[in-house]
């Protein structure tokens, strides 16, 4: 049978689910829900860095240029083993290919959108998340940068403009689809 380059198989054989998406598109909240929905672990990669760096993630950004963290989370990112998960990361790590390629090998990526005015009110509710953004630089650029990076590396999508349960159940049903070969 040829080789479909549409189609990847994870190399876990308890493969991953990835949420990708900017600051504000729900990746926390849902990621937690569709790890409870498919009976897998939850591991917010924003988490472990704080946890692994002892700091606030937003404390680790100031003290870092953008490019150097970046690499540290993109390194960190590239480090991750494990199965069976729902991962969500930060919404800069679609700027390094090899850590977005290596989530790719452990499984399907999910990408989370929602309208630029939607993502604006979101981050500014909780001002104090890790954000990396150049200075200059508006949430409306960073929103028009990141959507072509997302598109790339993304399986499925989800707008979070719908109620939680129905993302989580669509993304489920499309997840379903996939394990099936479809």
């Amino acid at each position: 049978m040829a080789e479909n380059n549409t189609i990847r198989r994870p190399e876990h054989p308890d493969p991953c689910i990835t949420i990708i998406g900017m600051a504000g598109s729900g990746k926390s909240t849902l990621g937690r829900a569709l790890a409870t929905r498919l009976g897998y672990a939850f591991v917010d990669t924003d988490q472990l860095m704080e946890s692994a760096y002892g700091a606030p993630l937003q404390a680790i950004t100031d003290a870092l240029s953008g490019e150097e963290f970046l690499d540290l989370e993109g390194r960190f990112v590239g480090s991750l083993r494990m199965g069976k998960a729902v991962i969500s990361t930060g919404g800069s790590v679609v700027y390094r290919d090899a850590a977005m390629q290596h989530l790719r090998s452990l499984g399907p990526v999910v990408a989370l959108d929602a309208p630029l005015n939607v993502i604006q009110q979101r981050i500014a509710l909780n001002p104090d998340r890790g954000l990396v953004i150049a200075k200059g630089q508006t949430i409306a650029d960073l929103y028009n940068e990141r959507s072509a990076l997302y598109n790339k590396y993304a399986d499925i999508y989800c707008d979070t403009t719908q109620p939680l349960e129905a993302c989580v159940e669509s993304i489920a049903r499309e997840l379903e689809k996939r394990a099936n070969g479809n």
